[in-house]
């Protein structure tokens, strides 16, 4: 495996965790568990700044990054690591 590879693993698993931690972080929008947590914490009001649309952009960029890495990896790796 060389080092593209070993890079292109890296990023993929970085952007897995930042992916992760980033739709964690978003407020729950519907009227389930996480609203009745949420609206007793918060303003509802107050979660449609600046804040949540930079997570939101934040989050989509993350997104990008995860897809073009499963993309390359595709191409790179057509039969798998046990195939080496």
């Amino acid at each position: 495996m060389g080092p593209f590879q070993i890079l292109l693993f890296v990023v993929w698993a970085v952007s897995a965790v930042a992916l992760t931690i980033l739709v964690l972080m978003h407020s729950g929008k519907g009227t389930g568990v996480s609203d009745m947590i949420a609206s007793s914490l918060y303003n509802s009001s107050s979660a449609t700044g600046v804040m949540e649309q930079n997570l939101d952009r934040l989050t989509v960029i993350m997104a990008v990054v995860f897809a073009v890495c499963v993309v390359l990896c595709m191409f790179f790796f057509p039969q798998g690591i046990v195939g080496y």
